[in-house]
C-alpha cells in the first residue's frame, strides 16, 4: 500500500488522482472515472468530488492500494 501525504483537512478523488500521478487534467479524470474500479474505504466510487480525509483507503484496479494520510 502507497500513502499519499496531504496537508490539509482533505482532497478530492479528483485531486488525489492528480497528487498520485494517475491522471493529468480534470478531463482525463473524468474518463478515467469511467473506466476504472475504484473503492474508497473498500464502496464503489465514481464521484471526482469525494472527499478524502486520513486514514481513507482507495483501491483502484490495476493501480493498487492507498492511503492517505496526514503529514
Amino acid at each position: 500500500m502507497k500513502n499519499i501525504k496531504i496537508t490539509t483537512e482533505y482532497i478530492t478523488l479528483a485531486q488525489f488522482l492528480k497528487f498520485a500521478s494517475i491522471t493529468n487534467s480534470g478531463g482525463e479524470t473524468k474518463i478515467f472515472l469511467s473506466e476504472y474500479e475504484i473503492k474508497v474505504n473498500g464502496e464503489l466510487e465514481n464521484r471526482r468530488g469525494k472527499k478524502l480525509r486520513p486514514n481513507d483507503t482507495i483501491e483502484i484496479e490495476d493501480f493498487g492500494k492507498y492511503q492517505i494520510v496526514e503529514d
